[in-house]
């Protein structure tokens, strides 16, 4: 793995955190409208940098953002816990 592509999936990870935590706080505080705002952006910017690290990179669930491409490279990249950062 190139610097940039450690760099994108740590963010993507930080993100995933994020808008896992936010989503728990809005099923609490469902009126909470800058929770809301905020879920919101993260999960447009996760969206984003999903799409850009799967098109460059490979896909980072079965289903992923771009599937179908060829040659199949799912298998292809270290798994979560081989990844040293």
């Amino acid at each position: 793995m190139d610097r940039h592509q450690l760099e994108l999936l740590r963010r993507i990870q930080e993100l995933e955190f994020v808008a896992v935590d936010l989503n728990l706080f809005l099923d609490t505080h469902p009126n909470d409208k800058a929770a809301l705002r905020d879920f919101t952006r993260v999960t447009d910017e996760l969206k984003k940098l999903k799409h850009a690290y799967e098109h460059r990179y490979a896909l980072l669930t079965a289903g992923g953002h771009n599937p179908g491409r060829y040659p199949w490279n799912w298998i292809e990249e270290p798994w979560p816990w081989e990844i040293e950062y």
